[in-house]
């Protein structure tokens, strides 16, 4: 099972009440674990002005007032910028898949606050983590769902309906969900 660009998906009852609800772009995904991205948690009172101000980057340009997320709970004072592909840091960025990227360095914050970073981008603090077969164990036991990742509901849609969005991707419908697994 290959999930690296892929979403998770947050079913009823996942019992971490930090991932109700929650989509979750993974960046990475293989033998030695997975790491993924919160794109629909707020970072609560928590905008891009707030971390130019700490960081002492001056915004000419760019969207000072757009909000930041909760990226997940592990390492939460760093930051990680989910974004569109055709933006590479002279740095260091991670290619996801075709159409992501993933950059964990200052320079983006830096060239997006000039106004020339990436064309689209979600700014996360922290990010979530699963060691090996972790979160292979969890979806077995009914606690994620899986989605092919789009650009369009993950940069551009309300935060308040991409949960429902993602599921609607595979064709679930939120009430049908029950918090009980079954087996066979």
């Amino acid at each position: 099972m290959e999930l690296t660009g892929k979403l998770l998906i947050a079913m009823p009852g996942i019992g971490d009440p930090r991932f109700e609800n929650s989509v979750v772009f993974l960046c990475s995904h293989g033998p030695a674990g997975a790491m993924g991205l919160v794109i629909n948690k707020p970072a609560a009172g928590v905008v891009l002005n707030t971390l130019f101000d700490q960081l002492n980057i001056e915004c000419r340009r760019g969207p000072g007032r757009s909000q930041v997320y909760f990226g997940g709970p592990v390492e939460t004072q760093r930051g990680f910028v989910l974004h569109s592909d055709e933006y590479i840091s002279t740095v260091n960025s991670l290619p996801v898949k075709p159409g992501f990227s993933m950059t964990a360095t200052l320079d983006v914050l830096e060239e997006i606050a000039e106004g020339c970073g990436p064309q689209q981008y979600l700014v996360m603090l922290g990010y979530a983590g699963w060691g090996p077969g972790q979160l292979e164990a969890e979806i077995a036991q009914n606690g994620w769902l899986t989605a092919e990742s789009d650009p369009e509901m993950i940069f551009d849609a309300p935060v308040d309906d991409k949960w429902e969005a993602a599921l609607n991707s595979i064709g679930v419908a939120p009430l049908n969900l029950s918090m009980d697994a079954g087996h066979a």
